[in-house]
Order: structure tokens, then C-alpha cells, then sequence
């Protein structure tokens, strides 16, 4: 396996969506407590990307071996268009889920059980995301899984390794985490719908029933819409309840581009010329985001 095949095989293009809600975690971390951990947090942040690039190979692998659309599976899929060995494949799956979890057991026990039950819940959908009788990215929960997962909970996890064991499990701080990891939590799920919107055909051909085929492309181009612009609002919130530097209000700038993408993507919802729109809002919000709420940091 070259290393071109072997990037593209663990998706590492698409690994900005794990990334900045670890970045954003982090910068609040230091705007709202005053704390950093930086040991913890770093094995953590390699535990955390292993494991991200083992959910993207699993599930490339599970579409494969599952596809009922031979197109798909031939030409499609990068197993079977790169003629991977599924043996191959499958060792690299448990070198790097092992890797991974032999991390987290460790940073789990010098920081304490929430970690385990936390990263446990993590594991547990990034493994049923893509296998299982009903794999979570069939069904109408694959936006809320991925969204959910990958904004809010490594987010947490960030904020949680920075200020524990003075952590709060109240109900203000989980809110407040929250809301900080909003933006990231819509444009991760928003990914997803863009996706399902260009793939609703292909999807159903393999028995795929995702949110697009209940509510429609129309229904699932109105949420995309929405959740761009509560993105933008959660950050003007986070501002005015204290929780981010005014600088962070410089990514109302974005605007027009959010709405030049989501207009491209309203007017067509092909694969190769579309899906990309959902992808830059997410790349160049997010990490706007944490590059204006950093600036903040600097400044004051």
C-alpha cells in the first residue's frame, strides 16, 4: 500500500473535523479557566486522531464488504478501485484501534474514570457508526451521531484533561462546553447532510436510509441552511455571554462565503462538483474560529 493510497484509505483530508473541536476546547480551556495541561492533552490528541483515521478505514472497509451496488464497490469505494487486500486492510484496522485504545487505557488511568466512560462512548459510535445489522450512518441518526461525537465530546474531553480534577459536572459547565462546540457540532453534521444529499440515490440502491430519504433534498437543504446560520449565532452567544474574546465576531466576515456555498449546494447536489461547498464551510469556519478566538487570547 503506497502512502498516497494509505492517506486516502484513512481519510486524512477529512481529519480538520477532529481537529479544530480539539483546538477550540483548548482555547477555552485557557480563555475561561486559565489552565493547560499539556501532557495529558497531547496523548490524548494522538489517541484521539488514531482513532479517528481507524473509524475512516472501518468505514470504507464496511461499505465495501457490504455494498450491494457493484459499481460502487468496483470503481467507488477505495478497496476494490485500488484492489486492497481485505487482510491488509484488516491488520491495519487493529494496529491502529489497538494503538489507540492502549493510549486512552493509560491516560484513562492516571486521569480518572469520566475519561474512560467518555472515550468509551466515543468508541462506541465510531464502531456501530458504519457495522452492525444497522450501522448508525444508514439511519436518520448518522448527522446527530457525527455531529454530536466528533464536536461535542472531543471538546469536552479537551476542556475536561485541562482542568481536571477541578472539573464541574454541573449543568452551567456542560452548556457552556456546549455552546462553544455548536458551530463545530452543525458544520460536522452538516458535512454529513451534504453528503447524504449528493449520495441519496446510491444510498438507497444499497439499502442506506439516511435522513435525506425521510425528509427529502428539499427538506435536508433547508436544515443545511439553518445550521450554517446557527453556527454563526452560537459564536455572536458565546461572545456576549462572556465565553469567547470580541475578536471572534470577526467571523461574521464569513458570511457571504457561507451563502455563496450554500447556494452552489441548493442548486445541484453532485458528489464531485457540491459536496466540497459543505467541506470549505467547515474548514475555513472552524478554523476561523479558533484562529479569532486565539487572537483574543493574544490580545487581552
Amino acid at each position: 500500500m503506497s502512502l498516497p493510497i494509505f492517506l486516502e484509505l484513512v481519510e486524512i483530508k477529512a481529519k480538520t473535523a477532529s481537529i479544530l473541536p480539539f483546538l477550540i476546547g483548548l482555547c477555552f480551556s485557557y480563555y475561561v479557566y486559565g489552565s493547560l495541561h499539556p501532557l495529558p492533552v497531547i496523548v490524548y490528541f494522538v489517541a484521539m486522531l488514531l482513532f479517528n483515521m481507524f473509524v475512516d478505514v472501518w468505514d470504507n472497509y464496511n461499505d465495501y464488504r457490504h455494498a450491494l451496488d457493484l459499481d460502487y464497490r468496483g470503481k467507488t469505494n477505495i478497496i476494490g478501485r485500488e484492489n486492497l487486500s481485505l487482510h491488509s486492510v484488516e491488520g491495519l484496522m487493529l494496529l491502529i484501534f489497538s494503538s489507540s485504545l492502549i493510549i486512552g487505557l493509560i491516560l484513562s488511568w492516571f486521569v480518572g474514570w469520566p475519561l474512560l466512560v467518555m472515550g468509551g462512548f466515543c468508541y462506541a459510535i465510531g464502531i456501530f457508526y458504519s457495522s452492525g445489522p444497522r450501522p448508525l450512518s444508514s439511519l436518520p441518526l448518522g448527522e446527530v451521531c457525527s455531529g454530536f461525537t466528533m464536536g461535542f465530546m472531543i471538546s469536552l474531553i479537551c476542556v475536561y484533561l485541562n482542568t481536571t480534577p477541578h472539573f464541574n459536572w454541573d449543568f452551567r459547565t456542560l452548556a457552556q462546553i456546549f455552546l462553544i462546540a455548536l458551530p463545530n457540532t452543525l458544520w460536522i453534521a452538516n458535512l454529513m447532510l451534504a453528503n447524504n444529499l449528493c449520495d441519496k440515490e446510491e444510498d438507497e440502491c444499497n439499502q442506506r436510509y439516511t435522513l435525506v430519504h425521510y425528509i427529502g433534498i428539499k427538506g435536508g437543504l433547508y436544515l443545511f441552511a439553518t445550521a450554517n446560520g446557527l453556527a454563526l449565532l452560537a459564536i455572536v452567544c458565546q461572545v456576549w455571554l462572556g465565553l469567547a474574546p470580541l475578536s471572534c465576531l470577526l467571523i461574521l466576515l464569513l458570511l457571504p462565503f457561507i451563502v455563496k456555498q450554500t447556494r452552489l449546494l441548493w442548486q445541484k447536489q453532485v458528489k464531485s462538483e457540491t459536496f466540497p461547498c459543505a467541506i470549505k464551510i467547515l474548514a475555513l469556519g472552524s478554523t476561523v474560529h479558533v484562529a479569532t478566538y486565539a487572537l483574543g487570547i493574544i490580545i487581552g
